[in-house]
């Protein structure tokens, strides 16, 4: 599973012309701890998850990638 990307987090910030630092001062985390999210090198738990998307105004769905 090592390599395989779960998160799409970098991806949306992209879309929406966003920074990660930008996120990671509205989701209450420092810059690191958004990189390591945007890098999939940790994940979010569900909460954290959860306001990013509310910050971002996106279906939770659409910081993850499918798995079908």
């Amino acid at each position: 599973m090592a390599g395989i990307p779960i998160n799409r987090i970098k991806e949306v910030l992209k879309e929406q012309g966003r920074t990660q630092t930008w996120l990671a001062e509205r989701i209450g985390k420092s810059y690191v701890v958004v990189t390591n999210y945007c890098n999939n090198k940790t994940q979010p738990n569900l909460e954290v998850l959860r306001r990013m998307a509310e910050v971002l105004d996106v279906d939770i769905r659409a910081l993850l990638w499918g798995t079908r």
